[in-house]
């Protein structure tokens, strides 16, 4: 029995369960049966042409890049980790990909929600940047300048040992953050980076294959599952979830198994003991999409991509929120902060991964292309998160999302 609950614990860390749990919620939406919101499909071609106005200013060729943290990197018109990867001299292939799986899992674990008011000073440009491109550009200026190494003549590395003792203090200032600049969630990003460090300690024959263990080493994890030079999508994510699960605070588990970023609504139904369960995981499918690049750089090719889901955070949320498609049964919902496990959050995380899939259909068939020449990840840059952006600026000054979610630094 206990076989049985864990394979039922595990089939939630896929894209695949993530994807049927949102699709069983739309479902429900559109027969009226939720709890908080009202589904009005007739809006949605609005959106897909919203999405296709920034998709045009950003990639007026239309040969858009997968939404991934790399994109986040590219500053004032430099790709400034393309400069420092170039610029190093490496051993092969593997060693620049290790330190870009370093990279990106420390970047996009602290890839919450910043807050409306911090800002990052770029010592490269003077500027303030804020939201997740200040996030960005900080984490990697604290990869570079080997905040995370144990070797100052190896900074492009993370350690495990320095991350499981990394204090609040050091990403307190390497974020610049103060009273006067407050950053949401520092705490919570530094008890899981802390954690990060712990797991990786503790699981050499993962994360030591190759090298002292350090984050990165999930390349040689994943790599190690290639057929034939090709690794699914799916695989990238499966690996994520099931290798950095246990990093997750505070979470749902069943039988023994962190679910990570997996919550409950009990309109959602199932014959075993997954009922109720809505699986989201939208830092580890950002992560994954963000460990797409480098893989491909070694060599691989990465097949499926259109294998992972739309991410259930706050712009592409916003997006359907902000254009009428999902609409609050109570307005007063509005002005009122939310818990990340409300059952309100978990509708509208819920239905905005389901309704991205819509919104990619009917982009692909306004531009004539199919899944294979634009896959979701792009449409997600193009795109959506963009879109997203664009309205909740037209409809609020300080682009804050349509709805106040309170988080603690590990979800949005």
């Amino acid at each position: 029995m206990a076989d049985v609950l864990e394979q039922q614990a595990r089939a939630l860390l896929t894209a695949k369960a993530v994807r049927a749990r949102a699709g069983q919620m739309l479902d429900i939406g559109l027969r009226d049966g939720l709890t908080h919101f009202t589904i009005d499909l007739d809006r949605m071609d609005g959106v897909a042409e919203a999405v296709l106005v920034v998709t045009r200013k950003a990639y007026p060729t239309l040969d858009i890049p997968f939404h991934a943290r790399w994109r986040h990197f590219v500053s004032g018109g430099a790709d400034r980790w393309a400069q420092l990867a170039d610029a190093t001299s490496w051993p092969d292939r593997a060693a620049r990909a290790r330190a870009e799986f370093d990279l990106a899992i420390v970047s996009v674990l602290l890839d919450a929600g910043a807050g409306a008011t911090w800002r990052y000073r770029d010592a490269m440009t003077g500027q303030g940047i804020g939201r997740s491109e200040g996030l960005a550009i900080a984490s990697l200026d604290m990869f570079a300048g080997g905040l995370f190494s144990r070797d100052a003549r190896a900074p492009f590395r993370v350690d495990a040992d320095v991350l499981a003792k990394l204090p609040l203090s050091a990403l307190t200032s390497a974020f610049q953050a103060s009273d006067a600049n407050p950053l949401l969630g520092l705490e919570g990003r530094t008890d899981l980076l802390q954690r990060l460090g712990r797991l990786v300690a503790a699981r050499a024959d993962v994360f030591g294959m190759q090298d002292r263990p350090r984050p990165g080493g999930l390349f040689d994890h994943i790599a190690a599952q290639a057929r034939g030079g090709a690794i699914p999508a799916p695989t990238i994510l499966s690996a994520v979830l099931n290798q950095l699960g246990p990093i997750w605070p505070s979470r749902l588990e069943l039988a023994g198994v962190p679910l990570g970023d997996c919550w409950r609504h009990p309109a959602i139904k199932s014959d075993d003991a997954t009922a109720g369960l809505v699986p989201l995981h939208k830092l580890s499918q950002w992560l994954s999409y963000s460990l797409i690049e480098p893989l491909q750089r070694a060599g691989f090719e990465v097949t499926d991509i259109d294998g992972l889901t739309g991410l259930a955070e706050y712009r592409n949320g916003g997006l359907f929120v902000d254009h009428e498609v999902l609409c609050l049964r109570d307005p007063a919902d509005a002005e009122r902060a939310h818990a990340v496990d409300s059952l309100l959050v978990v509708e509208w995380r819920a239905l905005t991964v389901a309704l991205l899939d819509r919104v990619a259909d009917l982009v692909r068939a306004k531009l004539g292309r199919t899944p294979d020449t634009l896959p979701l990840a792009s449409i997600l840059e193009g795109g959506t998160w963009a879109a997203g952006r664009a309205i909740a600026f037209a409809r609020r000054p300080d682009g804050s999302p349509p709805l106040k979610v309170i988080s603690d630094g590990t979800v949005f």
